[in-house]
């Protein structure tokens, strides 16, 4: 059976490197330096200076993912009303007073 992970290599920083990933990843993670403006190194060179631990592969995946969330949740913002909008209306239900 073959492995959904693909070993890449590409060049980072003046250097040879290899990331796995599997093929959404991959095609995600071009996606979005394309929508930078960015070379798929200068992205990745981006995501490698930035990592805390974990290998370059992990740190990858996790950046995609994250950027998915992120796009995922200014999507639905911009699609629903302000929660705040919501909490800020009066209510239409008659008031009970205690007596």
């Amino acid at each position: 059976m073959k492995s959904p992970v693909i070993k890449r290599s590409i060049v980072i920083a003046g250097h040879k490197t290899s990331v796995s990933l599997e093929d959404a990843f991959w095609k995600g993670l071009k996606d979005i330096a394309g929508t930078r403006d960015m070379t798929l190194s200068e992205l990745v060179a981006a995501i490698d200076s930035e990592r805390r631990h974990g290998n370059l592969s992990s740190a990858i995946r996790l950046f995609v993912l994250d950027h998915y969330r992120n796009q995922h949740s200014e999507d639905r913002s911009a699609r629903s009303p302000s929660r705040e909008l919501i909490a800020s209306r009066p209510s239409t239900a008659p008031m009970l007073r205690a007596e």
